[in-house]
């Protein structure tokens, strides 16, 4: 295969910063996006979460927030929420949908207070200034799959049906549960192994897991985390962008890599030997991507280091169908 990178150009150093975190020094993020265009409105959203560090007030993924943009850059926030309201000790990435029939969907991460454990909820409004975490209702439970941990919905339409790509978390061993989870972050670990999975759905309320599409890699820069955080459209197949890491020790600063998909099932991995972009203040975060075409140009979402170790929102523009085809 022969692949049209629609990254070549990029450089993460010049993408707009779109927020900025909460505080200055590690510890302090805004990030892990989730971008959806409404076209009916012609509006830009964003949901995406806010950290500090642990021990500070208002501490690990506190508080979750979604913002409206007419034109992708300039952001205004319509609606907040924060993890007491899940009795939760942190939220993470979340999802942002909306249904054929107006109705709007919030897929939401957080740390399950019955178990420690990573879960996946489903939220349902009829504006996006209105959804009530209170009415949350699981889609997948770390229970559910059997597995130590799911986070992180990546949701799209595709092939007239929905799918859903998550992080999940499986022990490599036979570590207890107070070993795993008494952090309430077994990713944090080193005992587990951080995959990608997927689910699909008919109609975006009802799901079905598929199981796993890309796992760490072997030796290298990538053999602790493979974690998928969008698909770009090619003419044939899709382009994964995953975030990867080689240890725990970079649990919290992945960095990019790109895989290929002809059906979004199979992937074969690009970024073999190294990631394949960094940030300027590096080796550090460059995660949690998320691309959405608008305005005629392709809005690619990224939370990056800055230099004193905090992480920021940042999203650079691509051309529309930047991708190309991936031929024989």
């Amino acid at each position: 295969m022969e692949f049209s990178n629609p990254l070549a150009s990029f450089d993460p150093a010049k993408g707009h910063v779109v927020r900025k975190p909460p505080g200055e020094g590690v510890g302090y993020w805004v990030g892990a996006p989730g971008a959806f265009v409404d076209a009916d409105g012609d509006a830009l959203y964003l949901v995406y979460r806010l950290r500090r560090p642990r021990g500070e007030p208002l501490d690990r993924g506190a508080e979750i927030q979604i913002a409206r943009s007419a034109d992708g850059k300039s952001f205004e926030t319509i609606w907040t929420a924060t993890k007491d309201q899940l009795n939760s000790s942190s939220i993470e990435r979340c999802a942002l949908r909306k249904l054929a029939d107006r109705r709007w969907l919030l897929y939401i991460s957080y740390v399950d207070p019955a178990d420690g454990r990573w879960r996946v909820d489903l939220v349902e409004a009829e504006e996006p200034t209105g959804f009530d975490l209170a009415t949350a209702r699981p889609i997948f439970t770390a229970a559910d799959l059997d597995v130590d941990g799911v986070k992180d919905p990546y949701v799209i339409a595709a092939d007239g049906r929905y799918w859903m790509l998550l992080s999940y978390a499986d022990a490599i061993d036979e570590s207890d549960d107070q070993r795993l989870h008494a952090t309430h972050d077994a990713y944090n670990t080193g005992l587990i192994r951080s995959a990608t999975g997927l689910a699909t759905s008919d109609d975006g309320l009802q799901w079905r897991w598929e199981g796993e599409i890309l796992g760490p890699g072997p030796p290298g820069w990538d053999q602790y985390c493979r974690r998928i955080g969008c698909l770009l459209p090619l003419e044939q197949g899709w382009l994964a962008l995953y975030d990867g890491s080689a240890s725990v020790e970079e649990n919290y600063e992945e960095r990019l890599g790109l895989a290929y998909s002809p059906d979004g099932f199979a992937y074969r991995v690009l970024s073999l030997d190294e990631p394949a972009a960094n940030p300027p203040h590096g080796p550090a975060a460059l995660r949690y991507f998320d691309g959405v075409e608008f305005q005629g140009e392709v809005r690619l979402f990224y939370e990056m280091a800055t230099a004193d170790g905090s992480h920021e929102l940042r999203v650079a523009s691509l051309e529309p169908n930047a991708a190309g085809a991936a031929t024989e």
